[in-house]
């Protein structure tokens, strides 16, 4: 035991001590605090006011003031955009456009209604902003939608009434035996089981991925056999695969902890006397097209963002934490423990090839299956495949923001620390015959013979 506490110290102490740790170390954070941060900050960067020449030949978004006789807009403005009607024609507006300051023309022809297609055209210097655009559609389709409604004499009030009556939202609350409800949703629930398997997926296969090198290095170095005068395979095989384990597990809780204060140290300076939830609203009026009566923005009580980010108080983040961390060191255990075995078979990189792809297929067919899994969570497909040890660390990651019952993990749980003593013992009988095996291209017929191997 001694021996293998001194393998582990070796593996984890020459790891975190290297330039590449403590740049991931650092840079990761920083970059998981800029996904959350940065998002939010540009949201409430005001752009350049871009101003629009309207050239209404329809008179369906304009109208003659019987007050002063000049052209006024009917189109809505914001703090992005505005719309000036000057009484000029199309050939000129166009042949002078570069000597004016304006950003683009917005053409409308007279025959809007009766062309059968609506031909109304924006003219550009420069590209305008996608959030520009989907304002003056918006606006300008719903108008078109009110005149041709009224044309034929629909009651416009009765419409609006029906809309503001019809929309509603759907709650969906989980009721348990006891009785408790929680309120929960299911794209926030889509979202975090993806971010943590995918989190689980990458990490096991990088950190595999250097047990793997870390055994082929010593290898090819002839060190091994060095080493192994001193220990037994199966000790420096267990050393070296938990060594690289703790170093993932100090890279995992770094991250959390740094990634969390630089997000409150943002959230204080940066975006410091900012009102989040207004935010949200902007956002998601610009998300939806601005496709509300502005004239009713005012009686908006619900903002579906708002309330989407309202559902992560809702889920039980310290059980998802404990979990991903229970499934990934599990995971990564079990499928080290076969990368280990690959390295101790193989000379170089090129030959792992052959060997890889049977041991990835079952982490790239969990990713096929959860996509089913998000449909029916609590399904027999779902189920089966977060009992299984080579794919439930995905799947059942998946599963677990939609509520899981205690036993299935428990049995789950138990099923992939199974799962890893078996794969352990394969590859220890791998290993102790393979790491002293040079010049050998290796087989799986070769392999299968390894494991009877006595001694």
């Amino acid at each position: 035991m001694n021996k293998i506490l001194l393998i582990i110290k070796r593996e984890y102490l020459s790891r975190v001590r290297k330039k590449s740790f403590i740049l991931m170390t650092i840079l990761g954070p920083i970059l998981m605090a800029g996904i959350l941060v940065v998002p939010i900050w540009l949201s409430l960067q005001k752009s350049e006011k871009q101003k629009i020449e309207v050239i209404d030949e329809s008179f369906q978004f304009s109208y003659i003031s019987s007050k002063d006789g000049q052209r006024k807009g009917l189109i809505p403005e914001n703090e992005s955009v505005h719309f000036d009607y000057p009484e000029i024609k199309i050939e000129d507006a166009r042949a002078g456009f570069y000597d004016t300051d304006y950003d683009a023309i917005l053409y409308v022809p007279s025959n809007l209604l009766n062309s059968g297609q609506l031909g109304i055209n924006l003219f550009y210097k420069k590209q305008l902003s996608n959030n520009v655009q989907e304002h003056i559609q918006s606006n300008m389709s719903k108008m078109i939608y009110e005149v041709m409604l009224a044309q034929n004499k629909v009651n416009m009030n009765v419409i609006k009434d029906a809309k503001d009556k019809s929309t509603f939202t759907l709650r969906t609350i989980q009721l348990d035996e006891t009785g408790k409800d929680k309120e929960t949703n299911t794209a926030v629930n889509v979202g975090i089981g993806f971010a943590c398997a995918i989190a689980i997926y990458f990490l096991i296969f990088f950190y595999g991925a250097q047990v793997m090198r870390g055994v082929m290095e010593e290898k090819t170095s002839r060190i091994v056999e060095v080493i192994l005068s001193s220990v037994k395979p199966f000790q420096l095989m267990m050393g070296k695969i938990i060594g690289v384990a703790m170093v993932g597990l100090t890279q995992f809780i770094l991250w959390v902890i740094l990634t969390t204060s630089i997000y409150s140290i943002a959230a204080a300076t940066v975006l410091k006397g900012m009102d989040i939830k207004q935010v949200q609203q902007k956002e998601e009026v610009i998300r939806i097209g601005q496709n509300l009566d502005v004239n009713h923005m005012g009686k908006i009580e619900h903002n579906p963002v708002v309330d989407l980010w309202s559902k992560f108080d809702n889920v039980d983040m310290t059980e998802i934490l404990i979990c991903f961390v229970l499934y990934f060191l599990a995971g990564y255990l079990l499928y080290s423990a076969l990368f280990a075995a690959i390295g101790s078979a193989v000379d170089n990189e090129a030959e792992t090839n052959q060997f890889m792809l049977p041991v990835t297929i079952p982490l790239v067919f969990s990713f096929m299956i959860a996509q089913f899994v998000t449909q029916d969570p609590q399904g027999s497909l779902a189920f089966w495949f977060s009992m299984i040890p080579l794919t439930s660390p995905v799947v059942m990651m998946v599963r677990l923001p939609f509520g899981v019952p205690m036993w299935e993990l428990a049995l789950s749980i138990s099923l992939l620390i199974g799962g890893f003593v078996a794969t352990t013992w394969l590859a220890g009988r791998i290993y102790r015959t393979g790491i002293l095996m040079y010049g050998k291209k290796v087989s799986w017929k070769e392999l299968g013979k390894w494991l009877f191997y006595k001694g």
